[in-house]
């Protein structure tokens, strides 16, 4: 009897499951597109992954090319150049998350608290525009506002203060201040769209009995607004956490120049020019593998941190 229950049981979980299927035929049909999207751009490339274990050469193919084990790690790992930009982006993601982090999250909830709703849009338009703008525009406005000729910087530098032009764009103290406020300018904005979403999520009659019992703006943002979306910065930190070891390479490659090389030269960009320009494959191979092994490493840690702390993380 036990064993003809348990034939039954399963028998109509299939049955539910195909009939779920030619329920939803059509979802499943649209999905299929996406699916290949990933199979073919996602997962398919990792077996280039190989490479990194190769001296690969076109001529010969991935079958052909040299097995070299763990050369290429080792070259990695004991290179001095690599030190350079391991540092550069690490302390340039690092300054990027303590100052640019936060700047959405308090966004959201002064435009949550706007009242006058045309303003409201107006504000909001303005911050989102950078994010649609290319870092090839971007840069070069960046780069004639600092100009140390023409620059509007410069200008009110020299006729209001009366100091001489400073080079921002060549300095090794200004540049890196430069990229992480143009990548706050850049990205803030969009930021600002998660976070006031989350803010529309919390229940309007929390904020209503708090004032009720007294509770002010800012202990209603302290006490109901942050903690309805510490859920959301938690994941949000999670994700920028695991993006630590990668800058977007355009936003260096425009703003970067040879004067501050020792402080601009990252891994993507090192990739770039040692990978492409110098056509050493299989080492940038590696130094991506390495990139995302420790991209993994920091994600899966983050994660266990914050469950510890705030009792819930990514997964």
């Amino acid at each position: 009897m036990k064993k003809g229950r348990e034939q039954l049981k399963n028998t109509r979980g299939k049955i539910t499951w195909r009939n779920a299927i030619r329920r939803d035929k059509w979802l499943y049909i649209f999905l299929i597109p996406f699916l290949l999207y990933f199979v073919v751009f996602k997962y398919v490339p990792m077996l280039g992954a190989a490479m990194a274990f190769q001296n690969f050469k076109f001529s010969t193919g991935f079958w052909g090319s040299e097995w070299v084990g763990l050369e290429h790690f080792k070259r990695l790992l004991t290179g001095n150049s690599f030190g350079m930009i391991l540092k550069n982006t690490l302390l340039l993601n690092i300054a990027s998350v303590i100052f640019g982090f936060p700047i959405p999250i308090i966004l959201a909830i002064l435009l949550n608290e706007i009242r006058c709703q045309k303003f409201k849009k107006v504000t909001q338009s303005i911050m989102y525009l950078p994010h649609f703008m290319s870092w090839v525009v971007l840069g070069g406005i960046l780069i004639e506002i600092f100009s140390p000729s023409t620059g509007i910087v410069n200008m009110i530098l020299k006729n209001v203060f009366g100091i001489k032009p400073i080079y921002f764009m060549g300095s090794n103290f200004w540049w890196p201040v430069i990229f992480v406020i143009s990548g706050i300018w850049q990205g803030a904005g969009w930021g600002t769209i998660v976070y006031l979403a989350a803010i529309t999520g919390i229940d309007p009659e929390l904020y209503e009995a708090a004032k009720v019992d007294g509770a002010g703006k800012l202990r209603q943002i302290l006490h109901i607004t942050i903690p309805g979306i510490a859920g959301t910065i938690v994941i949000m930190l999670i994700l920028r956490m695991g993006s630590m070891m990668d800058i977007g390479f355009e936003q260096v490659y425009v703003m970067m120049n040879p004067k501050v090389r020792e402080v601009s030269e990252v891994i993507s960009t090192y990739v770039y020019r040692v990978g492409i320009e110098g056509a050493q494959y299989s080492y940038t191979t590696a130094i991506g593998l390495f990139q995302s092994a420790v991209s993994c490493l920091l994600v899966f840690t983050t994660n266990a941190i914050a469950r510890r702390i705030n009792g819930s993380g990514l997964w």
